[in-house]
């Protein structure tokens, strides 16, 4: 692939702080070092490695954090990323940043991914990039994830074609995708009202899914409906994609799988 794609990385946090800052004295969790270097450090880097990312925009932390921290000037200094303020939420703050942006396609990640690698985002955007839908997310098989990471707690979509794990990698080809944003800042915020929630995605897609009778193709067919755009779906083969760093476990396991990864490259070399 040689087309250059902007990235977003999303580096907000909740109302009040991110707890795993607090638990490791930074001022935000985008800044909590991972073996030495702060998380979106490593992200940064990543993206800058790659064959397909230049540049792009950093939503969060909040200005008091960036103004006054020299991870973030030092990040800045380079001009290919700009910071601009979060919003509310994750939602919120990606559809600000699309609009701020308006540039397709697009990668979207966030700031606590610190175990990303420059070949899985080469090899997602080369992917989503010869698919035809509006919006692309990345997904791993939790047969494989758990494999490498038996003692790891994630998030799991139980579809019936096999559980996935979300990899906070996500393409968004064209301007239609925003209405898949959109339709996600709506749904957060009926959050307090679930059966809102219900009856905007449906009753008997949420049946369905609770049953293990959706595939992911379907899930995200019905999804794109829903919002007025097209989605679809790659299979993310690195395990370490759907880890990322927002507990103090996670925080353990990534550390001990950048030593890893450390020792096996001073081996090789």
């Amino acid at each position: 692939m040689t087309e250059h794609l902007p990235a977003i990385v999303l580096a907000g946090e909740r109302p009040g702080g991110g707890l795993l800052g607090k638990h490791f004295g930074a001022a935000a969790n985008a800044l909590v070092p991972v073996c030495g270097v702060p998380s979106i450090v490593r992200v940064i880097e990543t993206l800058r490695q790659t064959m397909c990312i230049r540049g792009g925009l950093i939503s969060g932390p909040l200005a008091e954090v960036v103004n006054t921290s020299a991870v973030f000037a030092s990040i800045l200094e380079h001009g290919d990323f700009r910071w601009i303020a979060p919003e509310s939420g994750p939602a919120e703050s990606t559809s600000r940043a699309l609009r701020d942006l308006n540039q397709w396609p697009v990668l979207i990640t966030t700031a606590d991914h610190a175990l990303l690698q420059p070949q899985v985002v080469e090899r997602f955007c080369s992917q989503a990039m010869a698919m035809g839908q509006d919006a692309i997310v990345g997904f791993a098989d939790i047969t494989r994830v758990r494999a490498a990471f038996p003692h790891s707690r994630r998030t799991v979509l139980a579809f019936a074609d096999g559980g996935r794990c979300g990899t906070n990698l996500f393409l968004l080809r064209t301007p239609t995708a925003l209405r898949i944003v959109d339709f996600w800042c709506n749904i957060q915020a009926e959050r307090k009202r679930p059966w809102r929630m219900a009856r905007r995605i449906g009753m008997g897609v949420l049946i369905g899914y609770l049953l293990g009778r959706l595939r992911a193709d379907d899930a995200l067919r019905v999804l794109g409906q829903l919002a007025g755009c097209t989605l679809g779906w790659i299979d993310v083969a690195e395990p370490s994609a759907a880890v990322d760093v927002d507990s103090v476990d996670d925080h353990a396991l990534a550390e001990t799988l950048l030593r890893t990864r450390a020792a096996e490259g001073a081996t090789s070399a």
